[in-house]
């Protein structure tokens, strides 16, 4: 599932990111009781408080993304103006630096939630990192994910032995390997599920498919050299390739929906019930089939 408003997304967004183990905040040693002191002195919060805002009412709910995400961005502001505040809560928006960050500050309540990844991305996040403890709440909407080519205007039009691109980390290839299916490119071996499949379960490649891994950015830059390439909608746009170039983009399967991710440890607590219910409210699935700021980028659950 980014970052300049549509302009450049960062290599390690939301639907996949370079997976890092978690991150420890640096201790200055000697400075670090003059730190705090002065911290508490003038009233500056602290990095990781001691109560979660989760868990205190009125407090303000972040709703973090990686940051220069614009569609996701503007998904959680829609949120946080037209529909938090029927639930009598407060939401907010913040940009953070990679998935890593992400998911630590969700794991460890300094966030309320994130909604830039889909469970397969979040089983990654949890494998590489046991001290994490997340749950995908609900999900809340479907990244526009398709087949793209700067050659060929069709799917029928790809020749033998095409060079095509899917994404290098394991979930977002798995989900190339689906589209490539559903186009008719490629077969599977009987029993594979979309959300697992490696390129040692194609069963049949009538074509001679090749396939080149790269990753969010590279793909779409990669496009001219290339015969096609699966790929997520908001990365091709945000590097100016027209929507004309998707030749195929059937709806993903459940697998891929982007989750309202939060930590387990909150799942209880009142505030985040109530983000669950903002998040979920139908005012949402109507702002994403109908908003410029994010039609066919990111799309209704059921649309």
């Amino acid at each position: 599932m980014s970052q300049d408003a549509l302009a450049k997304p960062a290599a390690d967004d939301p639907h996949g990111f370079e997976l890092k183990k978690r991150r420890r905040w640096p201790w200055i040693v000697g400075g670090i009781v003059v730190v705090v002191g002065v911290a508490a002195a003038i009233g500056i919060p602290l990095l990781n408080p001691a109560q979660s805002p989760n868990n205190v009412a009125g407090a303000t709910l972040v709703v973090a993304t990686a940051e220069g995400n614009a569609s996701e961005q503007a998904l959680v502001n829609f949120v946080a103006t037209e529909v938090a505040p029927k639930y009598g809560i407060t939401v907010e928006f913040r940009g953070l630096s990679d998935s890593n960050t992400i998911n630590r500050a969700v794991s460890e309540g300094e966030v309320a939630g994130t909604v830039y990844q889909h469970k397969l991305w979040l089983a990654q996040v949890l494998e590489s990192n046991p001290d994490f403890t997340e749950t995908a709440a609900a999900p809340i909407f479907r990244w526009g994910f398709g087949l793209w080519s700067d050659k060929w205007g069709s799917v029928d039009q790809i020749p033998d032995g095409a060079n095509i691109s899917l994404y290098s980390d394991p979930a977002n290839e798995a989900q190339g390997l689906w589209l490539l299916e559903s186009a008719g490119l490629i077969t599977l071996k009987e029993g594979t599920t979309a959300g697992t499949a490696t390129q040692a379960d194609i069963a049949t490649n009538p074509k001679n498919l090749t396939f080149t891994l790269l990753d969010f950015a590279a793909q779409s830059r990669a496009l001219p050299d290339i015969d096609a390439a699966a790929g997520y909608t908001e990365y091709y746009l945000a590097a100016s390739i027209p929507i004309e170039k998707q030749i195929f983009a059937p709806q993903a399967p459940d697998e891929f929906a982007g989750q309202l991710t939060i930590g387990s440890d909150y799942a209880d607590s009142d505030n985040v019930k109530k983000l669950i219910q903002a998040f979920t409210d139908p005012a949402v699935q109507e702002f994403l089939a109908t908003d410029p700021s994010v039609k066919g980028i990111l799309l209704p659950i059921n649309g």
